[in-house]
Parts: structure tokens; sequence; C-alpha cells
């Protein structure tokens, strides 16, 4: 069996830097699925189809013409590494990712990113419904005054004008789509909860190899 760590976790938890950290250090394979939800966000925002059916959606994630090259990111041949991390795009994944139908259409091409020596997953459903055999399932969170703030942080240092009380209504919206969403909503069940609210980047990556060098010794 192929060693799976998921970790899952609400916008602005920190959970894609711990992911990737996690992913150098044990030689794993990396799956960032929020890049699959924005790619479709992207493309539909590209084709007119931002406020299309869920069926029209649907169509147009399963058959999105992407690429993983290194650290860059392909849609129909054009680079949109940088592209789909704008914040009206990250509003649309949220809208989107709310579809059933684009949600199943992206299930298997997320799973197919499995493969030796092994992968963390990093998202809100992978230890929940993509990955659930997963060796190692982790939950991160922090306050919501803290993911605010890291939100914050992060789009100023991007150049990106913002003001505080738009980014905590923003993270309050897509918490609130995310739990509540009919199809994989954000749940913690079945995994290990790590409250990043004062814990480094280290710190966190520490506790998660640790975790994970404890079930690997019980499952070998």
């Amino acid at each position: 069996m192929i060693p799976v760590i998921t970790i899952d976790g609400p916008s602005a938890s920190g959970k894609g830097t711990v992911a990737q950290c996690v992913a150098q250090r044990l030689g794993f394979h990396y799956l960032d699925s929020g890049a699959l939800y924005r790619l479709t966000a992207l493309a539909a925002a590209r084709q007119g189809l931002a406020g299309a059916s869920e069926e029209v959606v649907g169509r147009l994630a399963a058959q999105l013409p992407v690429a993983f090259v290194g650290n860059d990111i392909y849609l129909a041949g054009d680079v949109v590494t940088e592209a789909i991390r704008t914040e009206e795009c990250g509003r649309l994944a949220s809208r989107l990712s709310a579809f059933p139908a684009v949600r199943s259409a992206l299930l298997e091409r997320q799973r197919d990113f499995l493969c030796l020596p092994g992968l963390v997953a990093d998202g809100r459903d992978m230890g929940s419904v993509v990955f659930p055999q997963a060796l190692l399932k982790v939950f991160l969170t922090a306050t919501p005054e803290v993911r605010a703030q890291r939100r914050f942080n992060q789009l100023i240092s991007k150049g990106v004008d913002v003001i505080m009380a738009d980014v905590v209504r923003d993270l309050r919206d897509r918490d609130e789509r995310d739990r509540t969403r009919a199809v994989a909503p954000l749940d913690p069940a079945g995994a290990l909860t790590l409250d990043t609210s004062a814990l480094s980047i280290d710190q966190a990556v520490a506790q998660i190899l640790a975790w994970y060098s404890v079930n690997a010794r019980h499952e070998g």
C-alpha cells in the first residue's frame, strides 16, 4: 500500500505550506487539491461560464486541460501558476467547489496523484473522501483572527490593496460554504487536529512527522 498523509483544514490554516514541507522531508509527492478547483474556476471565468449551471461546470472540470510541471501549473498550455492564486479566483473556486458534479469530476484526477514512494495531499476532504485509506489524517486549523492576519499579510506582500474587514468577511463566507455544502463538507472527524495558531511552520511540520513515524511503525 502506498503511504498517504492527508492534511485538511479551513482557508489560511497554513496547510499548503506545511504539506509541501512534509512532502519534501519525506521525499513524497505533493498534491495541492485546491489548485484543481482554482483551475476549474479560472477556466470557467475565461470561457464566460462563471455563472453557468452545475452540469456545465462539471463537464468543464472533467475535461480540464491541465498539467503540473515542476513548480509551474498549466491550463490549456498557458502558465497560470500566479493567475489561479488571486482572491477573485479563490472566491469563485470556493463557490464552484460546492457543486457535487464538480467534486465528482475532480475526484479521480486527485486520486491519480497517488504513486510511490508516497503522497502528501492537502485540501478540505482529502482524508474524508479522496484518500480515506490514508495512513495519517491531519486537520490543520488556527483561530479566525490568526487566519485572517495570515491572509492579510500574504495579500499585502503580493502588493494587493486590501482591507482587513474584507479579509475577515471573505474567510467567514468560505468557512460557512465549506462546512455546509451538501457533498464532502469540511469535517475533522477521524483526523488528528493540530492548531497552528501559536506554532511556527517548522513546529507544525515536526509534529506531523512525529505522528507519521508512530503510525508507520504501527502499520509495519
